[in-house]
């Protein structure tokens, strides 16, 4: 679907010869890659505060909504951080469909953050120096090799710890949209004052549905179930490691629930035809206009879509999504300052089966993008 242009292009876009693959600083392969969708936050009976919810009925539901990969983020502090001799150890936590990852929902008087590993890690060390200064976590997350991932910033756990820690950010927390507003305000804080921080989502889903059940739990989980809302990375492969690094990439996108559209945006830099960048990409300002598109990828509903641009902050524009269910614009980036432009898509909601309030509470929030990015300094 994409390429990238060469010539020109190519020296303007051209990452350094040390550059990595999953450099979250230069434009990587716009065709080499696949679309992968999956929750990041979730607790199982791990969890004190779960209900009806083991780890083979998460992993069930999430292979069921054709998931591809899974973070069950369980309560360290239920466990004394403990993790690898409770969810990682159950004999239930296998999957032959699904990229199971590693993890925790590290759990502090200052906030909480989900840590993302692929392989085996010890929880207990970021357990144990959960109170310390940032300057000393900070150490210990770097030699433990995890991704830490800042949950829900803004509500009653809210993230009080140094964002300069931080791979990237929920900034939208489950299935109710309005609480996550003030969420985007401290990523585009963030993305304002120079730091590339990627965003995802995760449904924080506790409970497990019980039919005919009036409980609270059992009420909660017909709206607010595993991927609501669906984090979805486009990666080199269908690998942990390639979820974790388009994820700090921000290589990602996030939608309602697992079945309702996603949203991509491009753009064309060199006025080509063709898309040059994707969302998480950074490059020089070019000299002139560049071309962006949105576009919904998907089944869409009956009714208009609204697309919101929001360029360094503040709203950029407001379209309609085309009938083909893209819609493009033009702008020129600041050729000395940094810019930033990012999508979030409001209209009709994608029912999801089994999960039968959900369209009752989730609001009008379809889908948001990760920015695209020029002129962010990797040495910032």
């Amino acid at each position: 679907m994409f390429r990238v242009a060469a010539l020109a292009l190519a020296v303007l876009l051209a990452p350094a010869a040390s550059a990595q693959t999953n450099d979250k600083f230069v434009v990587a392969s716009l065709t080499d890659g696949v679309w992968m969708k999956g929750d990041l936050h979730v607790h199982s009976r791990h969890s004190k505060d779960s209900t009806n919810h083991s780890v083979a009925r998460i992993i069930a539901d999430a292979e069921r909504a054709s998931f591809d990969f899974l973070l069950i983020s369980d309560h360290d502090n239920h466990v004394n951080g403990d993790t690898a001799h409770n969810t990682w150890s159950d004999p239930e936590f296998r999957s032959d469909k699904l990229l199971l990852l590693y993890g925790a929902e590290w759990t502090t008087v200052r906030g909480h953050a989900v840590i993302l590993s692929a392989k085996p890690y010890d929880e207990k060390k970021l357990f144990d120096i959960r109170d310390a200064r940032d300057v000393a976590v900070q150490k210990v997350k770097d030699g433990l090799d995890v991704h830490l991932s800042a949950n829900h910033p803004t509500n009653k756990d809210h993230f009080g710890y140094s964002y300069d820690m931080v791979d990237s950010l929920e900034v939208w927390n489950t299935v109710r949209w309005a609480p996550n507003k003030t969420n985007l305000m401290v990523w585009d804080d963030m993305l304002s004052s120079g730091r590339k921080i990627g965003a995802r989502g995760g449904s924080d889903s506790h409970h497990g549905t019980v039919p005919g059940s009036t409980a609270p739990q059992a009420l909660e989980a017909t709206a607010n179930n595993i991927g609501t809302p669906t984090t979805w990375v486009f990666a080199p492969g269908r690998t942990r490691e390639a979820v974790i690094a388009a994820i700090g990439r921000g290589r990602a996108s996030i939608s309602a629930n697992p079945y309702a559209p996603r949203v991509e945006l491009t753009a064309d830099v060199n006025g080509d035809g063709k898309a040059d960048m994707m969302m998480g990409d950074n490059a020089k300002a070019p000299a002139g206009p560049v071309r962006f598109t949105v576009r919904l990828s998907g089944k869409r509903e009956e009714g208009a879509y609204q697309v919101r641009i929001i360029k360094n902050a503040d709203v950029f524009a407001t379209l309609d999504l085309g009938a083909d269910g893209s819609v493009g614009f033009t702008d020129t980036p600041d050729a000395m300052g940094r810019s930033y432009y990012r999508i979030e898509v409001e209209g009709p909601q994608t029912p999801y089966p089994g999960v039968d309030n959900f369209q009752k509470v989730a609001g009008p929030m379809v889908a948001i993008s990760n920015p695209i990015f020029f002129n962010f300094d990797p040495n910032f």
